[in-house]
């Protein structure tokens, strides 16, 4: 149900060019919201969770992993799960990071119409209908049956976040260059059905870059942590960290938890963290979603390539020109440099 009390203002995307976004993005059957005034994109459910999230209890023990998809995202989890929890990896091997993390708003992408269809070909395992009631059951829901300490992953900017996050919670946001992101977010599409991407990687860069998206805008969902970066219980990571000296990173995140660790375990938490274990590690991959069916068959693993740069196997020479005056133009009133562009 969606609630008055709601602060932002949740307006429709015009019915026109929702029909025309459906037919690219063939999980979605309803529309699309934007909301607040930077104009947030997603699916028409968010209306009905967005106070929920919003008013949701914060405890002083919640981390919360923060990120623009495909920032990322899971490899940060892993790593910040690890250094709290004391490099537990009996625990992390056994539980899927699925679990330890419940993803805070993906009930809201997946529409009533696949989820039915879901359960139709799900219908001959109840385990299977178990986990997929569990795993469309909003965040919210799931949070708050959760013993502490919590870890939350989401992919919603700070400003759709519950307004006492920062002063309870530690926030750990990893950024990426977008046009690495936009190259794996457009693999991502096409592989979950819950999205069901049909169109080519051109169509869906201009998607992108105006902002008809999940979670777009992009820049102004980075701005917003960048503006916090100073905050005592926000951690601002780069993707291009992790990659360049994930020792670094390590360290920075164990600093941030206020925990020492030797030489030795650094070391061997990297070896746990490399791209190379990390593509094989089942704990990590979402394999729960190809089980489901909700990742297309004969998808490639949920961790991809895991480097940073492969941009430029994809775009053009006009897209790269458009890239670059789009990134210039977003960066232009803010101190934000991403650390591998030149300057």
């Amino acid at each position: 149900m969606e609630n008055n009390n709601y602060p932002l203002e949740i307006r429709d995307v015009e019915p026109e060019m929702a029909e025309i976004l459906m037919k690219y993005f063939t999980g979605e059957h309803t529309g699309f919201v934007r909301v607040g005034p930077k104009g947030y994109f997603l699916p028409y459910m968010f209306k009905y969770e967005a106070f929920k999230i919003y008013t949701m209890e914060i405890r002083p023990t919640d981390v919360f992993v923060v990120s623009y998809p495909r920032s990322g995202t899971t490899w940060t989890q892993e790593l910040v799960w690890m250094v709290a929890n004391d490099l537990d990896y009996e625990t992390a091997n056994k539980i899927p990071l699925t679990e330890r993390y419940p993803f805070l708003e993906f009930s809201v992408f997946v529409h009533p119409v696949m989820k039915k269809r879901f359960q139709e070909e799900n219908s001959d395992s109840e385990r299977k209908l178990k986990l997929l009631e569990y795993v469309s059951q909003p965040g919210t829901e799931q949070l708050a049956e959760m013993v502490s300490p919590r870890f939350v992953k989401t992919h919603l900017p700070l400003s759709l976040l519950p307004p006492a996050l920062l002063e309870t919670a530690k926030v750990i946001y990893v950024a990426r260059d977008p046009r690495d992101v936009v190259v794996s977010f457009f693999h991502l599409n096409k592989a979950m059905r819950t999205q069901g991407y049909i169109g080519d990687f051109k169509a869906y860069w201009q998607f992108f870059i105006k902002d008809l998206h999940h979670w777009t805008p992009y820049f102004a969902h980075l701005k917003e942590a960048w503006e916090q970066r100073h905050n005592p219980n926000l951690l601002f990571l780069f993707y291009e960290e992790l990659s360049k000296d994930l020792r670094a990173a390590v360290e920075r995140v164990s600093k941030f938890f206020g925990k020492r660790f030797t030489e030795k375990q650094v070391k061997d938490l990297c070896e746990h963290l490399s791209i190379e274990n990390f593509k094989v590690n089942k704990s990590v991959n979402y394999d729960v979603m190809r089980e489901l069916g909700i990742l297309q068959p004969g998808a490639a693993t949920f961790i991809r390539k895991g480097k940073a740069g492969g941009w430029r196997d994809y775009f053009d020479d006009e897209m790269a020109a458009e890239a670059d005056k789009w990134i210039g133009q977003n960066l232009r009133d803010t101190d934000f440099r991403f650390p591998h562009m030149s300057q």
